[in-house]
């Protein structure tokens, strides 16, 4: 069983992917495998995503070459986050069937609201 990762506000140091954001990271990386930025929209706690926004996205993706695969637990090995005052950046390396993991990143930001949190911002790129 996997040890539960804990939600961390430290400016001064990056941290692991918290457990209790991992479903929703995963399941917006899946909309992104799938070219479904609408769909995105119906995810609890996470933001719009404006067109010009997604099609930047995809262009970037497929410009990219590769085609994405859903979010392996390997994922959140290397994947971080770190504490601005406010916010959360965080970085979560994207995985490729030709490649496994990939140059490509999906970041965005957390925020906390009430007693959840706020996925926004995205942008995805080569880092």
């Amino acid at each position: 069983m996997s040890q539960t990762v804990p939600v961390v506000k430290d400016e001064h140091h990056q941290s692991p992917i918290p457990s209790v954001w991992r479903p929703t990271l995963a399941a917006i990386a899946q909309t992104l495998k799938e070219g479904d930025f609408h769909g995105m929209q119906h995810l609890p706690g996470v933001g719009p995503v404006a067109p010009k926004d997604a099609a930047r996205m995809t262009d970037y993706i497929e410009s990219y070459g590769a085609c994405l695969i859903s979010l392996p637990d390997a994922a959140w090995e290397t994947s971080v986050c770190q504490w601005m005052r406010g916010y959360w950046d965080v970085l979560v390396d994207l995985y490729t069937q030709e490649e496994g993991p990939s140059d490509l990143v999906m970041s965005l930001r957390v925020r906390e609201e009430g007693s959840g949190f706020v996925f926004e911002g995205m942008s995805v790129y080569v880092p």
